[in-house]
């Protein structure tokens, strides 16, 4: 079968959208790409995001293929699936500028995953993936019946969804291989604020999911279940990106657990790196290892100031708000930045909140001003507010975000506009 992956060019204008607004890796359509050649498919794999590409240049590029199959992503790489925009005008455009010349559509990504119907209605898409993608496209691409595959939904004489969101074999998936001159494209390091990129950088990916529930996060339909890759199949990867100039590598996890190994072997291969993690699970000499290995940036969750507060995002944190500070400062002994995460919590004391800050401040880490929290559909948070998503769940989640904070982060430079305004391409059947 002739496949066609494609990650579209992203744009953000107006969206709730707090990630990072520079190209990643698409690390999805890599590992998707891997299993389809294994498997002795013709794939073509396109990021418009990465390579400056239009809707309309990526849609031609594709109708030249000739494919039987085009899988579209509906967020900007895994690395943000947890954080994913709401609205899925993007992904939209693309399919209204390929038409009918891509074969069978599919989507991939965090809405589908959550709430499948509605996006084959706002996309008009053959099939969605439920969960992780990689062996569920090449499920489809070996031309079984639908209704013999798991983990999607699609249209018959009305929709039909089996089974529940896929959670892959991860452990074992193989090294990814990336084109050379998207490698030589990729200048942005991200999370970095050392020093600026002196090579290209790259994303990995060393685990999977999280063996944490907090209240906020939202990865219940997707990358939940805990797993770690094999070291060895990883150090290939991360060998393979080395050869290609990479400088700098961020690990996507959920959660960059302590893994004296990996550590061990980073710090043999002298490349720059950043995580994200939550300190209370790291002792000082295991902080002392990860700076060692090469880490330059760590994002650390805390999320609030409050015992309490921890309590009711359900942290299980073990160390006291001043245990945290303590641990984040020592981390930045030998680690360049260190950022710790907050969550705009009611009832949080806005005065402790500023000194706490500022205390960390004055010894070299930086804490955010509290984000608000967007009650995402794959979330414990979403459940407790308005039970399992339906298929408006997510314009309930939007206006419910925006009704409710008057004030938004430092992080966001606009004023979010209401989903169905930014929705204004996708179906409305």
């Amino acid at each position: 079968m002739k496949v066609a992956l494609v990650n579209p060019p992203w744009r953000f204008e107006n969206s709730i959208y707090f990630g990072c607004r520079a190209p990643h890796l698409p690390l999805e359509l890599g590992y998707t790409r891997a299993f389809l050649m294994d498997a002795g498919h013709d794939v073509l794999m396109l990021d418009g995001h990465l390579c400056g590409q239009s809707a309309e240049e990526l849609a031609d590029a594709v109708a030249a293929f000739g494919p039987d199959m085009t899988v579209v992503t509906t967020a900007p790489s895994y690395l943000f699936w947890r954080c994913a925009q709401p609205e899925l005008s993007v992904p939209r455009e693309f399919l209204l500028a390929l038409a009918d010349r891509g074969g069978t559509t599919v989507a991939a990504g965090p809405h589908g995953s959550a709430t499948p119907r509605a996006v084959l209605r706002k996309l008009g898409v053959d099939i969605v993936v439920m969960g992780e993608c990689e062996e569920v496209v090449a499920d489809l691409a070996i031309g079984r019946p639908l209704s013999d595959i798991s983990s999607i939904a699609y249209r018959s004489d009305h929709i039909v969804t089996n089974g529940r969101p896929r959670a892959a074999r991860f452990e074992n998936f193989m090294p990814l291989r990336w084109p050379t001159e998207w490698i030589a494209r990729h200048h942005h390091h991200h999370h970095r604020f050392d020093r600026e990129p002196d090579g290209p950088g790259a994303e990995v990916e060393a685990s999977r999911g999280c063996p944490y529930a907090c209240t906020f996060c939202a990865k219940m339909d997707f990358r939940d279940r805990y797993r770690r890759r094999n070291l060895n199949l990883l150090l290939e990867e991360i060998d393979g990106l080395i050869a290609q100039g990479v400088t700098y590598l961020y690990f996507i996890d959920e959660i960059f657990l302590p893994n004296v190994e990996l550590l061990e072997a980073l710090a043999a291969r002298k490349v720059a790196f950043g995580v994200q993690t939550r300190i209370d699970l790291w002792k000082p000499e295991l902080i002392d290892a990860l700076g060692n290995a090469g880490c330059v940036s760590i994002e650390a969750g805390v999320e609030s100031l409050s015992a309490e507060g921890r309590d009711v995002l359900a942290k299980r944190c073990r160390l006291s708000t001043d245990e945290l500070a303590e641990r984040l400062i020592y981390a930045r002994r030998t680690i360049p930045f260190v950022q710790a995460n907050l969550i705009k919590m009611a009832g949080d004391d806005a005065r402790q909140i500023a000194e706490w800050r500022a205390n960390l401040e004055r010894h070299g880490v930086w804490a955010n001003d509290p984000v608000p929290l967007y009650p995402y559909p794959s979330s414990p948070d979403y459940y407790r507010l308005w039970g399992a998503p339906d298929d408006h769940a997510w314009e309930r989640a939007h206006a419910h975000y925006l009704a409710q904070f008057t004030e938004l982060s430092e992080l966001q430079d606009e004023r979010p506009r209401p989903l169905s305004e930014l929705e204004a391409t996708c179906c409305q059947n």
